[in-house]
């Protein structure tokens, strides 16, 4: 049963990290060009269509990640899984600590320093999520390594 809920746990870490990538390299960068007159509404739009894109998703990640932790199965004692769960707790405490405060802000109407401060802060949860990928698929690799049969010599 673990190594179904690993696969989910991988799959929306995958997920994730492209999401992120987009965002980082796309969404929030062209906020800038929106226009002061329509930012707020644009701000608006983006919350409510971005939340039911991320949010499931980074639930099921938090939920598989947790459920793996607390199997106690030997892969997910391992310091690589270990490590990447603290990232995990990084990645959600950036964004209610940092990332959140920052739209609530911008809802408002353009602010050049917080939308600088959400291109710059969001970098941790982008690069947070790029680690996670590579290390779950190191785990992967690894498990995989593990599972199939020895070859004799």
């Amino acid at each position: 049963m673990t190594s179904l809920i690993f696969v989910v746990h991988f799959a929306a870490t995958s997920y994730l990290v492209g999401l992120c990538w987009l965002v980082q390299r796309v969404q929030y960068p062209l906020m800038a060009s929106v226009g002061l007159e329509q930012f707020a509404h644009y701000e608006a739009e983006h919350v409510a269509r971005i939340g039911p894109v991320v949010a499931p998703i980074m639930l099921i990640e938090l939920a598989t990640g947790a459920l793996l932790l607390a199997s106690g199965a030997q892969p997910y004692r391992r310091p690589l899984f270990i490590a990447s769960a603290i990232l995990l707790g990084l990645i959600w405490g950036s964004t209610f600590l940092i990332q959140v405060p920052l739209h609530d802000v911008l809802r408002h109407g353009f602010d050049s320093d917080a939308h600088a401060s959400l291109v710059r802060t969001n970098w941790i949860r982008t690069l947070a999520w790029s680690a996670r990928g590579v290390m779950l698929c190191c785990l992967l690799v690894s498990m995989l390594g593990d599972s199939s049969p020895s070859t004799p010599r």
